[in-house]
């Protein structure tokens, strides 16, 4: 299995699953996006949470404010693109960023902006407007968090730790592609019986939680895998399936593992905690590539897109089998 198989994001239990069109971070922006914020919320408490307008994608709950208003953070974890603050009061802070929601980190004082850093800028190549700031929580070390999101596409909930799973927002998400459930066996088990392409099992959140476009072409790819294979090809007992699904696995926990080590792709204006950009677009050798010739050592074909499900997919027809 790949050298870069990392440990779960987060402990078991079943995410929050909503679709969202449109363009979004994917798993490993949003990994970079938790690895910038947890150092500045795990063990803060929220003194004061300011609401400046009633609603993002939903209403905020029910006494939101008042709820998160003196809760320590515990621990802040990720289940495929979504954020989960555990808070001492026994909720949860469910985030999900939408197409262009992001957090900044400031200095407490009102119009300081040394030291200030937005751990995730996704797909908007806009500059952050004051307007769309609409979240803001103070933390009990004397810096604010900021949520900015000018689409209000992105939204936050309040859920009990306790029962988690039973929450009605919280099933039917699948298994956590970088998480130790996961592996050559449990796409045999996810993949029984479908009969549809590749690509589109690999997409359904039901099966696998937390995979997007960008990083299943790069993984079919990786794998030598069409996405116009029918997922139940490799779910089979015999030796070539096996390879196929083996090789598959191994691909995508690579391409993650890769894609968060660099902090996530770029494709407008994306910037890790640090404000370096993320580099994984570097590496594609698929995405975006069409009408190039294929990477593959040997092969002599070209990258060709097609569209699946209403998204594009890249990949090349000579050595994806």
């Amino acid at each position: 299995m790949c050298a870069h198989r990392m440990a779960p994001a987060l402990r078991s239990f079943p995410p929050l699953f909503f679709a969202v069109t449109g363009s979004m971070p994917e798993l490993p922006e949003v990994e970079t996006i938790r690895r910038g914020l947890a150092p500045a919320l795990e063990a803060a408490s929220f003194t004061k949470v300011e609401l400046r307008r009633r609603d993002l994608r939903f209403p905020f709950p029910r006494g939101f404010a008042k709820r998160l208003e003196g809760a320590k953070v515990t621990s802040l974890s990720r289940r495929a693109k979504y954020l989960v603050a555990e808070l001492d009061s026994g909720e949860a802070l469910i985030m999900h960023l939408g197409m262009t929601g992001r957090f900044a980190i400031e200095d407490g004082r009102e119009g300081r902006s040394e030291g200030r850093f937005e751990p995730g800028r996704f797909y908007d190549d806009s500059e952050r407007l004051a307007a769309h700031d609409h979240v803001i929580f103070h933390l009990s070390t004397g810096k604010r968090l900021v949520y900015n999101d000018a689409r209000r596409f992105g939204f936050m909930i309040l859920a009990k730790i306790k029962g988690m799973e039973d929450h009605p927002l919280f099933k039917g998400l699948g298994v956590e592609p970088i998480g130790n459930e996961f592996g050559a066996e449990a796409l045999a088990r996810l993949f029984a019986g479908k009969g549809r392409p590749l690509k589109a099992a690999l997409l359904d959140q039901r099966l696998i939680a937390g995979l997007g476009n960008i990083y299943v072409s790069e993984a079919l790819f990786r794998a030598g895998l069409s996405p116009r294979r029918a997922a139940t090809t490799l779910a089979g007992k015999g030796a070539l399936a096996r390879e196929r699904r083996e090789a598959l696995a191994e691909a995508i926990c690579c391409v993650l593992a890769e894609a968060i080590d660099k902090g996530g792709s770029t494709l407008r204006d994306y910037a890790k905690a640090d404000g370096e950009r993320g580099a994984f677009q570097h590496e594609f050798r698929a995405y975006g590539r069409e009408g190039k010739a294929c990477l593959r050592p040997g092969c002599h074909g070209v990258v060709a897109r097609l569209v699946q499900a209403g998204r594009s997919t890249f990949f090349c027809r000579v050595c994806q089998k």
